[in-house]
C-alpha cells in the first residue's frame, strides 16, 4: 500500500500568494478600465496636445460642446492683429475670431466614457470632423476626429488645465 505524503507547505504558500497576486492586479484592472463617467465629468478647461490652445468644454441642452478660450499664440504673426479663421471654406466666416471659436459641437454622452456623434473643427485646416471624446481618466480625453469610419482618422489627447 503506498506512502501518503503531507501536501507540501512551501508550495501552498507559493499558490497563495500567486493567487493574491492576481486578485490585486485583476482589482486594480477593474477599477482603472472599468471606470465609469457622469456627463459633466467632461466639463471645463482642457489643454490641446499641441499645448498652443485651452478648449473649455461645457453643456448645452443636453449635448456637449467646446470653444476656445486660451491661445498661446494670439496674435497673427503676418497681420500683428488677432488671430482669425482664415482657413475656413466659408469666405464669410474667414474674419471670425480665433479666440472664442466653436470647435466641438453636439456631442451626446453614452452612458460610460463616451461622448459621440459630434463634430470637430481644426481651425489650423479649416476642416471639420466627425468625432468622438472618451474619458481616459479624470485629467485625460481622447479625442478621435474622423471621415466615414471612426478607423479612418487622427486621435489627439488633451489635458485638463485651467485658465
Amino acid at each position: 500500500m503506498p506512502v501518503q505524503t503531507q501536501p507540501d507547505d512551501e508550495m501552498n504558500k507559493n499558490v497563495i500568494a500567486l493567487m493574491t497576486l492576481v486578485l490585486i492586479g485583476w482589482a486594480f484592472v477593474e477599477n482603472s478600465y472599468g471606470q465609469t463617467f457622469k456627463s459633466t465629468d467632461v466639463k471645463g478647461i482642457w489643454l490641446n496636445q499641441d499645448q498652443d490652445a485651452k478648449i473649455e468644454i461645457f453643456e448645452n441642452g443636453g449635448k456637449y460642446f467646446g470653444k476656445i478660450v486660451w491661445l498661446q499664440t494670439p496674435m497673427d504673426p503676418e497681420t500683428n492683429k488677432p488671430k482669425v479663421d482664415k482657413h475656413n471654406p466659408n469666405p464669410a466666416l474667414r474674419n471670425r475670431p480665433t479666440l472664442g471659436l466653436e470647435i466641438l459641437k453636439d456631442f451626446i454622452f453614452d452612458g460610460n466614457d463616451e461622448w459621440k456623434d459630434g463634430t470637430i473643427y481644426d481651425p489650423k485646416s479649416g476642416k471639420t470632423y466627425s468625432c468622438y471624446i472618451r474619458m481616459e481618466n479624470n485629467n485625460k480625453l481622447k479625442i478621435r476626429g474622423f471621415i466615414g469610419l471612426s478607423m479612418l482618422g487622427r486621435t489627439t489627447y488633451w489635458t485638463r488645465s485651467s485658465l
